[in-house]
């Protein structure tokens, strides 16, 4: 019995090692889920930065380093998670953000991953099960509760029934890769061949928005570069005027 209780924690040890170090930030301000987050994560790749960060912080420092995750632990109103989300993947397009709450209603969550969110989780989840969370999330994969991906399921289903005055945006394509109107309206602009700026210019962002939505887009239809996602949309989707 020994024995094997050895054999395993060794393994447990041995995936962790494979797990490439990543920079994690916390925006929480309840102490006691920081403090419980720094012992779960202190001897895992996902060990918390020594910096604190607030809803406030300027982030856009790390958006040279080459993985970043950022754990956001706050309770907020649909918009202000939806606006704090934009404004970190601006700051740092490249970083993995995963939601830390059990309280978002399934459109909320559409909208947020929508808008890049990576990953959702309840605050409340075992500590290996969070590790094996983060691990897949910078793995590429992106994870919510089973009861929100049913209950949006079962929303998609609603929205393709044939009777429906009108359906989702692009027909075509999967619950996990449909895009928002905005990122719609970016697709437009990359088969028209526009630049970030004058894309930026013509819908009102700033060009560090504009690249967050252009990364989601490659992300959702699968596409390498942008010149791919203007061809996919034309072979694939119909863009309403």
């Amino acid at each position: 019995m020994r024995q094997e209780v050895v054999v395993r924690m060794q393994s447990h040890s041995i995936a962790h090692d494979a797990v490439p170090h990543t920079t994690t930030l916390l925006i929480c301000r309840n102490t006691v889920l920081r403090a419980g987050l720094r012992m779960i994560l202190s001897d895992t790749p996902f060990a918390l930065a020594d910096r604190v960060v607030d809803l406030t912080s300027d982030i856009s420092v790390f958006a040279e380093s080459d993985r970043v995750l950022i754990l956001l632990g706050e309770s907020l109103s649909p918009n202000a998670y939806l606006e704090t989300l934009e404004r970190l993947k601006a700051q740092c397009p490249s970083a993995w953000v995963v939601v830390l709450a059990d309280h978002l209603k399934p459109n909320t969550v559409l909208r947020l991953f929508e808008a890049g969110l990576n990953g959702l989780c309840s605050p409340a989840m075992g500590g290996s099960s969070l590790v094996k969370v983060l691990e897949l999330v910078t793995d590429g994969e992106t994870i919510l509760p089973a009861e929100i991906g049913l209950a949006l399921l079962e929303q998609q289903s609603r929205w393709s029934e044939p009777e429906a005055q009108e359906g989702p945006l692009f027909p075509t394509v999967g619950l996990a890769g449909r895009l928002s109107d905005r990122e719609a309206q970016v697709l437009r602009c990359l088969m028209e061949g526009a630049t970030n700026k004058l894309i930026a210019r013509q819908l009102g962002l700033v060009e560090a928005t504009v690249k967050v939505h252009i990364k989601s887009i490659l992300r959702k239809v699968k596409a390498g570069n942008r010149t791919q996602a203007a061809m996919w949309a034309q072979q694939h989707l119909q863009l309403p005027a």
